[in-house]
């Protein structure tokens, strides 16, 4: 398991999103769609699966490499999402997976 060295493991917003998150319908429409090359309810998919795991007890190296490629694949859609709902939907995924990816950066002494 790798270390987390961003200060406080636990704060409201990653589970409060999370929770949010959880509860909001797939936007109608996007099953099966992929843009770019990244197909939309994986990602979804994934990154839900990552944050739980993040919540319930942290990531290993290899939960911590996803994490980054699902950012760079949230990274390459978000501008290309013209539907409002769906563009808020992954979104809020995008901040989630910035949250967690923090817990694992080194921070600059």
């Amino acid at each position: 398991m790798i270390t987390d060295m961003s200060g406080p493991h636990r704060d409201d917003q990653l589970p409060r999103l999370y929770e949010e998150h959880m509860r909001a319908p797939f936007p109608a429409g996007f099953r099966g769609v992929d843009i770019e090359g990244v197909e939309l309810i994986l990602l979804d998919a994934d990154v839900a699966g990552l944050v739980q795991g993040e919540l319930k007890g942290g990531l290993d190296g290899e939960g911590v490499a996803i994490l980054w490629a699902c950012i760079t694949g949230l990274d390459k859609i978000l501008p290309l999402i013209g539907d409002e709902y769906c563009r808020s939907y992954y979104a809020r995924l995008r901040v989630m997976a910035g949250l967690t990816a923090a817990r694992y950066m080194l921070s600059a002494i």
